[in-house]
């Protein structure tokens, strides 16, 4: 998964509260996006989400990190339109 892909994953999580429904809505598996967010957290060195059984909530550097890849995934697709 390249920086790109990460960054969707974690946006949807965030924003569909859920790792099982974000993993449907990008077609992965929920392994899948589990991992992803784990290698994402080890390479920024921070936690980005807080995960209980029933809900998943961005930490304070997670509200941050999300805050940035929604800006930079819109210039993205504003740069390949």
């Amino acid at each position: 998964m390249d920086r790109f892909d990460a960054m969707r994953l974690f946006v949807r999580i965030v924003e569909r509260r859920s790792f099982s429904q974000a993993a449907l809505d990008l077609n992965l598996p929920a392994s899948t996006a589990t991992e992803g967010v784990k290698q994402l957290e080890a390479r920024l060195g921070v936690r980005l989400l807080q995960r209980t059984t029933r809900h998943v909530s961005p930490t304070l550097d997670g509200e941050a990190f999300y805050r940035r890849c929604v800006t930079i995934l819109g210039e993205l697709e504003d740069a390949e339109a």
